[in-house]
């Protein structure tokens, strides 16, 4: 549920008489900022041949199962081993990746929202190793601040402040992991619960993430921040608040930590042991 009155209507634009030559720039210059800000693959606003289409896949399982299969054997050739459990961990988490990065990535750097929707995002395969390394954003629609310099053009929404800015990025990214959910369930062994925990993991790294790029403690802690915004209580189904929390080592240093809510099953491979923040451990 959002928290305060979303704007549907653009108080801005009757200011321009909706010429947009005059004013700010669109969702595709965005884009291109944050791309030369972030260090995971590219942001386009096209399909290059092969990239894979959100939407196809969440109305196409066999896509989806092609891809664990593609996973399947790199996971062979790495680790002699592919367990189930694990391949399906891994796809599971690096497709909700894809919405969660390019939405936290935007609002971090931009103070705008893209849209979400499967059908409006599309996203590249490493040659090698095949998680997503690039994401195109397709629509050109945003949602952004009062105070955004693009708030008259006409696929602008304006909300009246940072807290249903973020509200929106929360319920754009919910629906969308709504309908993986769906879609994925029937093809594996992991459970519901399992699913939105890596879902509420997705979402909480995305946005440190997007702040520990600036290579400072003090961007890293504007990536914190963002989390606490976006997820400042649980909101189901997500399966809790933010997790992040800051820590001081032996020797003084402060960092910041997150505890796991959803378990990747790297452990299952020979000769690997739970991630240190793996829940498996946190809950003995």
């Amino acid at each position: 549920m959002l928290r305060g009155r979303v704007d549907r209507v653009n108080p801005q634009r009757s200011r321009t008489g909706g010429d947009v030559r005059d004013v700010g720039d669109d969702l595709a210059s965005s884009l291109l900022r944050a791309g030369r800000r972030q260090e995971r693959g590219e942001l386009r606003t096209d399909v290059p041949s092969g990239w894979l289409r959100c939407g196809d896949l969440l109305e196409q399982p066999t896509l989806i199962a092609d891809w664990r299969a593609r996973l399947s054997a790199w996971l062979t050739e790495a680790h002699d081993a592919a367990p189930e459990r694990t391949a399906a961990s891994y796809v599971m988490s690096w497709y909700l990746h894809v919405p969660a990065y390019v939405g936290a990535l935007l609002l971090h750097h931009e103070r705008r929202v893209p849209s979400l929707k499967p059908e409006r995002l599309a996203f590249s395969l490493g040659e090698d190793r095949p998680h997503p390394v690039g994401i195109a954003v397709l629509g050109k629609a945003f949602y952004c601040l009062p105070t955004d310099p693009g708030s008259a053009r006409p696929e602008a929404t304006v909300v009246r402040d940072e807290r249903a800015l973020a509200a929106m990025l929360r319920a754009q990214f919910t629906a969308h992991a709504s309908r993986f959910v769906r879609a994925y369930a029937p093809s594996t062994r992991l459970g519901r619960r399992m699913m939105w925990a890596a879902a509420t993991d997705a979402l909480d790294n995305s946005l440190w993430w997007a702040g520990r790029q600036g290579g400072t403690p003090e961007a890293e802690g504007a990536g914190v921040a963002d989390a606490a915004l976006v997820l400042d209580a649980r909101y189901r189904p997500f399966t809790s608040a933010s997790k992040l929390r800051a820590t001081v080592d032996d020797e003084g240093h402060r960092a910041w930590r997150r505890q796991r809510e959803s378990c990747c099953f790297s452990y299952l491979l020979p000769g690997e042991a739970e991630c240190e923040e793996c829940p498996r451990i946190c809950q003995r």
